[in-house]
């Protein structure tokens, strides 16, 4: 199974976290960067892993540059990350003793949420297929982010990733508006039948920054988590304002 599996990361000025990343994948035998031109430290501290392979492309969105990313794999399966997820050592051990013969194409993995390192007791991030077969496989845009559209068939991991972004504020608020622009023409353009219930709650504007407050802080139990919780707490109910604004803002200026 190790010799048939090629990590895949997207990087865009991940200096504070791709170090992380990468020194928990030294049992993976290549590993294919798609940077977006980074201009800080990020290529330099890559360099120093002999097994990386960077390919550099301009972004456009999420689904095609992770296509791309595919595009330069030459393995049955991919471990598809994000520049700051963590493997724990339980998952590390779970997908190395996989079974070679099976039925399963892809398989999903749940988050533990970092604050400055530290794991919370919840978080509103629900699990990703990161390991799947290259040819059933395909990316696709949704809002801000991408799905992975997996013609086989799924499983579960049992064991978590960390997800421990140690970017400044100024960075996550600066990617939290694009984001959230790019989530308010998808909320905006798709009819509400369509939509799932959290998200025609987004749509309503007013309801979701509270919602998300009393779930991060109380329902998934931030406030037991200290100033970490509610660190975290804050950066959500954030996030759900600035969506709310952009959406006032695109319904406003049709008219």
């Amino acid at each position: 199974m190790l010799e048939q599996i090629t990590s895949l990361i997207l990087t865009y000025n991940e200096a504070p976290n791709i170090n992380r990343t990468l020194e928990k994948l030294n049992w993976v035998s290549r590993i294919v960067v798609i940077d977006s031109y980074s201009t800080d430290e990020t290529l330099e501290i890559i360099s120093s892993y002999p097994q990386v392979e960077v390919f550099k492309r301009k972004f456009d969105t999420h689904a095609n540059q992770w296509n791309y990313g595919l595009e330069q794999v030459t393995t049955e399966w991919v471990l598809s990350l994000d520049a700051d997820y963590v493997l724990t050592d339980e998952l590390i051990n779970e997908i190395t003793t996989l079974p070679v013969n099976t039925s399963i194409d892809g398989y999903f993995a749940k988050f533990k949420y970092c604050v400055f390192g530290k794991p919370l007791r919840g978080t509103i991030l629900p699990p990703r297929e990161i390991l799947f077969r290259k040819d059933k496989a395909i990316y696709i845009d949704d809002g801000h982010t991408q799905i992975l559209g997996n013609k086989g068939k799924s499983d579960q991991l049992s064991a978590y990733i960390y997800h421990d972004d140690r970017k400044p504020l100024s960075r996550w608020l600066w990617a939290q508006d694009r984001y959230m622009i790019l989530e308010s023409k998808k909320l905006l353009a798709t009819p509400n039948h369509e939509l799932s219930l959290g998200d025609r709650i987004r749509k309503k504007k007013i309801l979701a920054p509270l919602i998300i407050l009393v779930y991060c802080l109380i329902l998934k139990g931030g406030i037991l988590d200290g100033w970490h919780g509610c660190y975290y707490t804050f950066q959500r109910v954030l996030a759900e304002i600035l969506l709310s604004i952009h959406i006032i803002e695109a319904e406003k200026l049709k008219h």
